[in-house]
């Protein structure tokens, strides 16, 4: 009886040992290699599990490139099993891209659709070439998209009226958090950019006072104003609307990672997000070179914070 009871427990010690255990992981997808079926993502901390960090996984299963890009937010099943640990089952998490009037935003959005049908075909893919553009900073010095090429560039849009602190304000501070965690690439290797999108409003010193808000200086942070059908035409690249509504504006949220060759890395949106998670994007990016096969995943289509 002992000899059965001792070999019982030597069984059930060596299931539990080799046991599948499942962990539902949430994040923003970092990098993606088809060929191998590999995945790099930024993952939020999984409570009694593990702490935010970047982790790559082996794919068990489809890979949907259609729906899969750097930068976008997904949910997956993480697999661990021994010492192999693989993920499966991963979906994009649709992001509510609007601020607190989903119903306007979400009628506007629609009319848009409505008034023209190709809107989301014209949206950049990952792995394209950014169109070059010409805007105003807030030294009043005209700057091109092209002069930072070789560079990598995160670019977001605010406005400096914006009344919630989660909505442009946050977007903006995930820029700061970049010159922070990348203090010896900004202004070298890393330029920083906010596009506003009221630029009636914010141009000459109310520009200039928008940046000082945020200590930034011209080589490192630009702050860019233009026309309204500039602005409206290089927003429209990345997905981004905006609309004005009773003196303020009604805008998507899109955070978006140009590689040194000009092409878009990542396209980031809603603001659920954390500096962390773009930094880890960044950071990808960064480490790439030109002679990098891996340096842009060309595909056919595009969390709380910490």
């Amino acid at each position: 009886m002992t000899k059965l009871t001792l070999a019982l427990a030597m069984i059930l010690t060596a299931h539990s040992v080799f046991a599948a255990q499942l962990h539902k992981v949430k994040g923003i997808l970092v990098k993606i290699d088809a060929a191998r079926k590999v995945i790099v993502v930024s993952c939020e901390a999984v409570p009694g599990f593990m702490d935010a960090m970047v982790m790559r996984f082996d794919v068990r299963g489809p890979l949907n490139l259609k729906s899969l890009a750097p930068g976008v937010a997904v949910r997956f099943d993480m697999v661990q099993k021994g010492n192999t640990e693989y993920a499966e089952n991963i979906q994009r998490i649709e992001i509510s891209n609007y601020e607190s009037e989903p119903t306007e935003a979400g009628r506007l959005a629609f009319l848009n659709r409505a008034l023209d049908p190709d809107v989301e075909e014209k949206v950049l893919k990952v792995g394209e070439l950014v169109p070059d553009f010409t805007l105003i900073d807030q030294a009043h010095l005209a700057t091109r998209l092209a002069q930072f090429r070789g560079k990598v560039v995160a670019l977001t849009f605010a406005y400096s009226r914006c009344p919630n602190p989660n909505y442009c304000f946050r977007l903006s501070n995930n820029l700061a958090q970049l010159k922070k965690r990348f203090r010896a690439s900004a202004g070298n290797d890393l330029i920083l950019v906010t596009i506003v999108i009221d630029p009636n409003q914010d141009q000459g010193k109310v520009l200039e006072n928008y940046a000082d808000t945020w200590k930034a200086d011209s080589a490192t942070w630009r702050f860019l104003t233009g026309s309204l059908e500039d602005i409206r035409k290089i927003a429209a690249n990345f997905g981004m609307n905006f609309w004005r509504d009773e003196g303020f504006l009604t805008h998507g949220f899109h955070t978006v990672v140009i590689d040194r060759e000009g092409r878009l890395a990542a396209n980031l949106e809603g603001n659920q997000f954390s500096a962390r998670q773009l930094g880890d994007v960044v950071e990808n990016v960064l480490k790439q070179t030109p002679a990098d096969p891996s340096a842009s995943v060309s595909l056919k289509s595009d969390p709380a914070s910490r």
